[in-house]
C-alpha cells in the first residue's frame, strides 16, 4: 500500500490518518515497515520484532485488546529492534518494547512504556519517550535526537552509556511541555492507564523523568536544552 501511495501521489502528499487500518490479534515481523505518510495502522493485541522498520511517515498504534486486564507498563507488547532505521512517522505502544528499541532512528517520534537493552542505540534524530524502565547500555552511540525516560526506580544512572550523551532531570519549560504533550497524545491514542496516572499526577511525576541529550547537539536544538546541574560526563 505504501508503494502504491508513493508511486501515485508522492511521499508526503497524503494527509495524516487518511487511511486507517484496524487489526486485532498478533502481528508478525516488520509491522508497518516503510509505512508511508497518511497511513495509520492500529493493532489491538501485540506485535513481534521490527515494528516500524524504516518507518517513513506513517503512524503505528499498538495497544492491548479492550478485554485485557494486564498492566501495560509491566508487559511487553512489541518485540525487538523496533523503529530500526526509521526516518519519519510516529509509534505509540501501550506496553514495553524488547531490546534495541529505536536503533538508528533518524526522525521518527515514539512513545512506549519501557524497553530492554541497547535502547536508542546509534540514534541520530527523532524523539523517544519511554514511560518506564530501560535496559543496559541505553543511548550507546546516540548522536542525535532526544529521549525522555520515566525512572521511578532510579536505575537509569547505572544503565545509561554516557560516552555520547548527558542526562538531566530538571528541564526547561519548553521541553517539559513537549514531554507532557506527547504523554497526552499517547493516552488519547492508546487509552493507557499508566499514561493517565502520569497526567493526573504530573506535578509530582514530572520530577521522575530524565531528559537524555547527545553532547554534540547541546547548542543545535532550536530550543535550549541545558539547565544547571546537568550530569555531563
Amino acid at each position: 500500500m505504501s508503494s502504491e501511495v508513493t508511486t501515485k501521489i508522492g511521499m508526503s502528499n497524503l494527509p495524516d490518518d487518511h487511511i486507517v487500518i484496524r487489526m486485532r490479534g498478533t502481528a508478525g515481523q516488520s509491522l508497518g515497515a516503510f509505512l508511508a505518510k497518511g497511513i495509520t495502522l492500529e493493532v489491538f493485541g501485540d506485535a513481534n520484532d521490527y515494528v516500524g522498520k524504516g518507518l517513513s511517515g506513517g503512524k503505528i498504534i499498538v495497544k492491548p485488546k479492550t478485554s485485557s486486564t494486564l498492566q501495560s507498563k509491566d508487559n511487553v507488547i512489541i518485540g525487538n529492534t523496533v523503529l530500526y532505521g526509521a526516518t519519519k512517522g510516529e509509534l505509540f505502544a501501550a506496553g514495553m518494547a524488547g531490546d534495541r528499541f529505536c536503533v538508528r532512528n533518524s526522525g521518527a517520534e515514539a512513545v512506549i512504556e519501557g524497553c530492554g537493552d541497547n535502547g536508542c542505540e546509534y540514534m541520530t534524530g527523532g524523539n523517544a519517550v519511554i514511560l518506564g524502565s530501560v535496559g543496559n547500555n541505553f543511548a550507546a552511540g546516540m548522536t542525535g535526537g532526544m529521549a525522555f525516560v520515566y525512572d521511578k526506580e532510579g536505575s537509569l544512572p547505572v544503565r545509561i552509556n554516557l560516552e555520547d550523551v548527558f542526562y538531566q532531570q530538571q528541564m526547561t519549560n519548553y521541553w517539559e511541555k513537549f514531554l507532557f504533550s506527547k504523554i497526552k497524545e499517547h493516552y488519547n491514542l492508546t487509552n493507557s492507564n499508566h499514561a493517565k496516572k502520569l497526567i493526573d499526577n504530573w506535578d509530582k511525576e514530572k520530577y521522575l523523568f530524565w531528559q537524555i541529550v547527545p553532547k554534540e547537539m547541546i547548542n543545535k536544538f532550536r530550543e535550549p536544552v541545558l539547565v544547571k546541574n546537568s550530569k555531563i560526563a
